[in-house]
């Protein structure tokens, strides 16, 4: 599919913008304070793909739900776990108090507290770990809220199953504990414990390159971004043109009557003025393009970072790609 000519992008990146519901904003700008583009879920979104488009399988997400809304975080951990089974990847995701629509969106729960592992394992298996420390959850409660609060010294007591017994507080060391003693613990430690063969490695599993694809392959996709955004700004480009070639009309004009001869100080003085005006002006048309290259340098230094490409790269195309229309305003 991707040897086929008249594609925007190859099949990976088309199918990364379908896996995270972005194919419907694939041409808006992202958008900043003073350019309405994509909502906010949507500019999540558009950071994660950036990411998982390469060649990156494994992902550590922290409160990505910051600032969103129920819907949006499910909508986004639902992209997350297409991307996880659809292309076999690995994510690690923090999150704050989520709904119990995105909690059962997850595979696995990883429980921390105060520094201990109460829990990790399958998330259909929580509850029984729990149960059998002698915690139960009530109806209409959440199963992330209960996690959340029975390590708590002041909530822990509302969730004890038996009243028959009195209740007593199990602190979450001691839950560590029961849980490196229960079989679920058992399972992990001898699942983590078994050595693994390296045979079945497959090549390709550790970067042995510090950039995912050779020197002439960024040195083209930094060109074609450097022209696709030319593309963008050509409102700007046509306008410059057509104003600096109007000012050059009517600064060579003066030099119409070069026939005369001057020799006088104060004749000699608009030549020289007429050549300072032109200077001045194509050093002032420039700051025009200052704005747009300011704008863009974050995302230059992150993913510059994130070894994206070289440095060097980025400033040799974005300057070679402007000296032709240089040379013409000059």
């Amino acid at each position: 599919a991707s040897s086929i000519g008249g594609r925007k992008h190859s099949i990976s990146t088309d199918y990364v913008l379908k896996v995270l519901g972005l194919d419907i904003c694939s041409d808006t700008f992202v958008g900043n304070d003073m350019l309405r583009g994509v909502s906010g879920g949507q500019r999540k979104r558009v950071t994660t793909g950036e990411m998982i488009v390469g060649p990156r399988k494994t992902l550590f997400m922290d409160e990505i739900s910051t600032g969103l809304d129920s819907s949006t975080t499910f909508q986004i951990v639902k992209c997350m776990r297409n991307f996880v089974h659809l292309m076999e990847a690995t994510v690690l995701m923090g999150l704050l108090q989520p709904a119990p629509e995105t909690y059962e969106l997850f595979d696995d729960i990883l429980l921390l507290s105060e520094g201990y592992m109460v829990y990790q394992g399958p998330r259909g298996k929580v509850l029984e770990f729990f149960e059998s420390l002698g915690f139960k959850l009530p109806p209409r409660k959440g199963v992330a809220d209960f996690l959340q609060e029975v390590t708590s010294k002041k909530d822990q007591a509302q969730y004890w199953a038996d009243p028959s017994k009195p209740y007593v507080f199990i602190p979450v060391s001691e839950m560590a504990i029961a849980f490196k003693n229960s079989r679920f613990g058992k399972s992990l430690e001898s699942t983590l414990s078994a050595p693994y063969d390296k045979s079945q490695s497959h090549p390709s599993a550790l970067s042995r390159t510090k950039y995912a694809a050779s020197r002439w392959e960024l040195l083209n996709s930094c060109f074609a971004r450097e022209k696709l955004l030319m593309t963008r700004q050509s409102f700007l480009y046509i306008f410059r043109t057509f104003q600096v070639a109007f000012v050059a009309f009517v600064t060579s004009t003066i030099f119409l009557r070069t026939k005369l001869h001057p020799v006088d100080e104060i004749n000699g003085n608009l030549y020289l003025s007429c050549l300072f005006f032109g200077v001045v002006h194509m050093m002032f048309n420039g700051f025009s393009e200052l704005s747009l290259l300011i704008f863009r340098l974050p995302v230059f230094y992150k993913q510059r970072d994130n070894l994206f490409h070289p440095a060097w790269i980025w400033s040799v195309v974005s300057w070679s790609i402007r000296v032709p229309y240089s040379a013409i305003e000059a």
